[in-house]
């Protein structure tokens, strides 16, 4: 691996890091009672929006000409189709993320409303973790390299 390279693998370690950090927070706001009606609504809010500039963030580096994908994809090809199973959960998860923050934006109607949103908010950050969970397994396939945790 040149020196370039792991410059980039350290990047991507930083910003799985940071998305890991913004997962947590996002779990313990929507753990909160919704019966704090507005302080719940703020927190899961921003913890959502949180979220939303980490996963950019994550994409923008992999997803990069030059990034963690397009060198997967090139050094081991055997795990091409790991790589867009990812790149597709990549557009799924930016999608849920405005989707839950325009409901947010628009208001709840009501308690089955906010029991909605607390569950796929919830199961969002289920399906990041096992995407997260995928995305070590192929660096570590193709490098021989632990990407870390949410160090």
């Amino acid at each position: 691996m040149d020196a370039a390279f792991a410059a980039h693998l350290e990047r991507v370690r930083a910003r799985r890091g940071e998305l890991g950090e913004s997962m947590a927070a996002l779990d313990a706001a929507l753990s909160l009672p919704v019966g704090l009606g507005p302080v719940w609504r703020r927190r899961v809010r921003a913890a959502l929006t949180e979220l939303a500039h980490d996963l950019r963030d994550h994409v923008s580096l992999t997803e990069a000409p030059d990034g963690l994908y397009a060198d997967l994809r090139a050094h081991a090809p055997r795990i091409a189709n790991g790589v867009e199973a990812q790149l597709r959960e990549h557009e799924e998860f930016l999608g849920e993320v405005d989707r839950l923050l325009g409901q947010r934006d628009e208001g709840f109607d009501g308690p089955e409303a906010v029991a909605a949103h607390r569950e796929a908010a919830t199961a969002l950050i289920g399906r990041l973790v096992r995407h997260r969970q995928r995305g070590s397994d192929l660096i570590y396939a193709a490098y021989d390299v632990d990407i870390g945790g949410s160090d």
